[in-house]
């Protein structure tokens, strides 16, 4: 029987590590991929995350480097694996977990290997679960080459000919950014496009976000609304850029799906050789068998991380807390709470 376990070894789950570490408690932590860090390995090729190495950290190590500068995704995937050698974190990996359930004072992890036993139960698996695809998406013939942006590696995967990147988040901006060095590229999106320098006065524009008190702000405070409701900014003008250049056309959002032609909200028609669908995930935990977790919604129930569910705890979740919650800037601080509470018991 452990006293706590943790599904999920990312930031989220290996920061809770760093706090459970502190104290003599038995836990483990479960991840269902070969390697710490697999998932960051395969994001695209080209991301450089728009968070500073000052505020791309985890709690207890600075991530090397210059502070205001930007990290890749790989050296992330080096950073982690540290951070679980530095302090180490008992970590099974290539343990994928396939029904979770409770049993009166305890909870019941089945894996594809082993059963595990735990009084509290962490889940840290992410936000970023099953990729989200419009349904008029099934439409399209294989003449059109589709993927999610989460598939995305690099240009050489997609077909010759054009390509449209189908949502306005920052991934799908970097995205569109690189294709357009290449080919004819095209980006829809819903909303108005809201630009950020990356770096102000010499500093990283997050930098001054937490000295203006942004970064603390939580999900129930008056700038913690505004943001929620606004949605997150592009980050840089690289994007901003090729527009202006033409090298990004910009379309509305898709409507629907005709004759292999992408229509939009203006009604105009347009084919594509390739289509990238940057719409987000679906937060899904099939095997979670847990009653009374989640609202109307379908969001989970919970109060920092807290559930009504006795000993059952997420982390990493968006605005969680605050807007950093679901980032590595921001996951250390939901992770002191939650172990904090832990304790307690």
């Amino acid at each position: 029987m452990y006293e706590t376990i943790i599904i999920g070894a990312g930031q989220a789950g290996i920061a809770i590590g760093y706090f459970l570490k502190k104290s003599s408690k038995k836990f483990l932590i479960l991840d269902k991929n070969s390697e710490v860090g697999k998932s960051w390995q395969e994001r695209y090729d080209s991301l450089v995350l728009f968070t500073p190495r000052m505020y791309s950290s985890l709690p207890g190590m600075e991530m090397q480097g210059d502070k205001h500068g930007f990290p890749t995704k790989n050296e992330v995937v080096s950073y982690l694996k540290k951070y679980v050698q530095q302090y180490d974190l008992p970590i099974k990996l290539d343990a994928v977990v396939i029904n979770v359930s409770k049993k009166n004072d305890y909870y019941l992890v089945i894996t594809n290997k082993e059963k595990f036993s735990t009084k509290n139960l962490v889940i840290a698996t992410g936000p970023f679960q099953t990729p989200n695809f419009p349904a008029f998406s099934k439409k399209l013939s294989d003449k059109t080459f589709q993927l999610h942006s989460s598939e995305y590696i690099n240009p050489t995967q997609l077909a010759d000919g054009n390509v449209l990147v189908v949502g306005g988040g920052n991934s799908g901006a970097q995205i569109a950014v690189e294709l357009s060095k290449q080919r004819e590229t095209y980006l829809s999106h819903s909303k108005r496009f809201m630009f950020f320098s990356l770096i102000f006065n010499n500093k990283s524009i997050f930098w001054w976000f937490d000295k203006f008190g942004i970064l603390k702000a939580s999900n129930s405070s008056v700038i913690g609304r505004v943001l929620q409701k606004k949605g997150d900014p592009i980050f840089g003008y690289e994007l901003k850029n090729e527009i202006k250049k033409k090298n990004v056309v910009l379309k509305e959002r898709v409507s629907d799906v005709n004759n292999d032609k992408i229509i939009f909200n203006d009604l105009s028609a347009l084919t594509f050789n390739n289509i990238i669908w940057a719409t987000g995930f679906k937060y899904e935990l099939p095997w979670l068998n847990i009653s009374n977790l989640y609202d109307k919604e379908g969001n989970v129930i919970h109060e920092r991380g807290k559930t009504p569910i006795d000993g059952l705890y997420f982390i990493g979740l968006p605005w969680q807390y605050r807007r950093g919650s679901a980032l590595l800037q921001g996951v250390g601080y939901d992770a002191e709470y939650i172990v904090r509470h832990i304790n307690k018991q």
